[in-house]
């Protein structure tokens, strides 16, 4: 009989986490059942004895997988089993990822496999939430060196209140979405959405997910001792020289802390005169003594750049490329340089630039997400693009990364808010990055905000976003908050904090901390500034176009809506599609119909009025109700020898009988030069009350001949006096009885 050991963790609000291990995956060197409510999570951690040698960095890698079966579903596809990672999938393998990787050794570069199933779902609780507390449960269990644990929590404000992991339904009404990771001391990592809220806010919602947090880290620590993993493993990944580590600094840094200092904005010669100092020192070995010791004096020489460029920011105030600490680089924006998508700019600011197109789109266009338990339709998409030849680099452009679908996601949750709800157009945002040094995400926020302005779509405001970065030395007081990162300053700094807004309040915000003891005092720093940055760059976006085009570009689809009872729905689109399929072969409308709260929803899209028209004149002939007395252009669909059936509204044939068609006598249709397919107007006379049937006329339309009597109608049996009292007819069989 296997005895588990089990933790449990006291939300205060009913719901209870449990952490179990010692009973499932014993192979792993760390392995937890997390659970839930009905929702049920397996993380395993496994680590290499030793690293691959060469290596000088954590080959850490985290996987996020959910079974279709844990809420009961089949997957879709014709294979009927999971594949590839979805892009929510990847994304909560990215919270958890920023969340674990600075906490292990910098000199622990052994590779570390996470995983993280979710096995069992009830639909109500959200699993991404409670993934990174699985994974560091995992973590504590093992022998492998860590320095957490950590934990992850979602803080959403319903109804003015903050929620610590809401439910589905509870996140529906919520006006703040944010996933929050941190150790017991200390926050690590922030991402999440707004609906345009303040600084205090977003600070506040932090302070409530810490001390939650706070609570799970407690739980892993006992769980750790129950386990008895205290120690760790031990381990030694790098070799190092003392001797030349020294002989690298004294060499070194003077050389690098002058460029540091020098202000040279040109990230390539920068990048060339740190490697010349370097390439210097090196010349003095030969070249079988460089074998050994190369890699140790890149590994001691980036130490010494790391040092020179953070020390030249705290004690002279000198950026890399010259900058002020609180300054943005120079931007230049431009909208419509591309004459074929429905909108385009460009966003340039410094050595970063995003080319960003807009197409528009019909609900045929609409992306459907099918993930275990989030089925539905969205209609704004926004797609990232980072090729290699943006950073100089030369090798060939592969599929779409983790890091690409991260960027773009975080752009897609700063601008989703501001597309009006009833908005009509299926949309697509498209960021190529062709430069980059710096926060190409903010870039495509920005990008993103003119293109859609450009394209005609009418944002409720325009949304800028800015990265910032921090310097802070351990032990020291003085730190450097810095706004418009470069590249090099995300590398070795402290912190890349990404904030997005409106002028009245940020919208999303991604932040990455890789320093101990970061106080609540510098985050409000850093947001304060940030708010300063943004609105910044705001006025150089509206100096470029204020407001979204009064009209689309002239080859954008146009879309029209209408709205008819749900009853209506089944004749609109006709058996088997019949209907609506012969509607836009006739029209050359793209036609969509779908029922929305009880009644019939039809979008009608063209690239010209004409045919819109058209269009909507059809569907309005099948939703109206014929009314007796009313005119119809109609057209003819047979001709048959007693008058001829015509359709007057789509759908609705009547008939024209030859009494009807003139006021003359007529033998034949024929006579009247009538054929199929002719155009005819005819009043609707009579509405048979049994049948349904419809009584059409032409004649009463036309003038009455001079001199024409209208022949009486023939009175019936009783009127013409004719006896009626004939008695009964016998039956057949008595008047044929010989």
């Amino acid at each position: 009989m296997i005895n588990p050991i089990v933790k449990t963790i006291e939300l205060g609000d009913g719901r209870v986490i449990t952490l179990e291990t010692g009973k499932l995956a014993k192979q792993a060197d760390g392995a937890v059942m997390l659970r839930m409510g009905n929702t049920m999570l397996l993380a395993t951690v496994c680590a290499a004895k030793d690293a691959v040698p060469g290596t000088d960095f954590m080959p850490l890698q985290v996987e996020y997988k959910e079974k279709y079966s844990a809420f009961g579903r089949f997957p879709g596809g014709f294979t009927k089993r999971e594949g590839k990672a979805s892009d929510y999938e990847i994304l909560t393998c990215r919270l958890v990822d920023r969340a674990l990787r600075p906490l292990f050794p910098d000199n622990y570069h052994a590779e570390v496999y996470v995983n993280i199933i979710l096995f069992s779902a009830d639909g109500v609780d959200m699993p991404d939430a409670l993934a990174g507390l699985a994974a560091s449960a995992a973590l504590a269990v093992s022998d492998v060196p860590f320095g957490g644990p950590i934990s992850e929590v979602r803080v959403a404000r319903v109804d003015g209140e903050f929620v610590i992991n809401p439910t589905f339904q509870q996140l529906e009404s919520a006006d703040m979405d944010i996933m929050v990771a941190a150790t017991y001391e200390n926050i690590m990592m922030v991402e999440g959405e707004m609906n345009e809220v303040s600084e205090n806010d977003l600070l506040e919602a932090m302070k409530v997910a810490h001390e939650a947090i706070k609570v799970h880290c407690k739980a892993q620590m006992e769980l750790m001792e129950e386990v008895g993993k205290t120690v760790k493993r031990e381990y030694c990944h790098e070799e190092n020289d003392e001797e030349l580590r020294k002989a690298v600094r004294e060499a070194c840094y003077d050389k690098a802390y002058a460029i540091a200092v020098s202000g040279n904005r040109n990230k390539h010669e920068r990048e060339e005169a740190f490697a010349a100092i370097c390439e210097e020192f090196k010349a003095q070995f030969t070249d079988e003594e460089l074998e050994e010791k190369a890699p140790m004096i890149d590994r001691y020489y980036h130490d010494v750049e790391k040092e020179a460029m953070r020390r030249s920011i705290l004690d002279e105030g000198k950026r890399l490329d010259g900058r002020r600490t609180d300054e943005i680089r120079p931007i230049w924006c431009e909208v419509g340089p591309l004459p074929g998508p429905h909108g385009s700019a460009i966003f340039t600011r410094g050595e970063t630039q995003s080319l960003s197109t807009v197409t528009l789109g019909t609900k045929l266009d609409e992306k459907i997400v099918d993930d275990v338990l989030d089925q539905h339709k969205e209609r704004f998409l926004l797609h990232y693009n980072f090729p290699p030849f943006s950073t100089g680099e030369a090798k060939a452009q592969r599929g779409v990364g983790r890091r690409e679908i991260g960027h773009g996601h975080l752009a897609w949750r700063a601008l989703k808010g501001m597309i009006p709800a009833d908005y009509p157009y299926c949309i697509r945002v498209v960021s190529d990055i062709l430069e980059s040094n710096g926060s190409s995400s903010m870039a495509t926020v920005c990008a993103g905000t003119l293109a859609l302005m450009d394209a005609g779509v009418k944002i409720k405001k325009p949304v800028s976003g800015i990265a910032m970065g921090l310097i802070k030395n351990p032990g020291e007081d003085k730190y450097a908050v810095l706004s418009d990162i470069l590249g090099d300053e995300d590398h070795l700094g402290d912190m890349d904090f990404k904030v997005t807004g409106t002028k009245d309040g940020i919208t999303a915000t991604q932040m990455d901390i890789k320093c101990d003891g970061l106080s609540y005092e510098i985050l409000e720093k850093a947001l304060l500034q940030a708010k300063q940055g943004r609105e910044y760059i705001l006025g150089k976006i509206t100096e470029c176009i204020a407001e979204p085009r009064e009209d689309l570009k002239p080859h954008a689809p146009r879309i029209e809506t209408l709205v008819i009872p749900k009853e209506f729905i089944g004749a609109v689109i006709g058996p088997g599609g019949k209907i609506i399929q012969g509607m836009q072969e006739e029209t050359g409308a793209v036609i969509s119909i779908e029922e929305i709260d009880g009644v019939g929803r039809i979008e009608v899209a063209g690239t010209n009025k004409e045919c819109i028209d058209k269009a909507m004149a059809m569907i309005k002939g099948i939703v109206a109700i014929p009314e007796v007395g009313e005119v119809y252009t109609g057209k003819i669909r047979s001709i048959m020898p007693y008058g001829a059936f015509v359709e007057f509204l789509p759908g609705k044939d009547g008939l024209l009988h030859i009494s009807e068609i003139d006021w003359k006598r007529l033998e034949t249709v024929e006579e009247t030069g009538l054929k199929e397919g002719d155009e005819i107007q005819v009043k609707l006379m009579e509405i048979d009350p049994k049948t349904g049937k419809f009584k059409l006329s032409h004649k009463v339309l036309l003038p009455k001949p001079e001199g024409y009597v209208e022949r009486p109608e023939r009175p019936a049996r009783q009127e013409r006096g004719e006896r009626t009292d004939r008695g009964e007819r016998k039956p057949r069989f008595e008047r044929h009885e010989k």
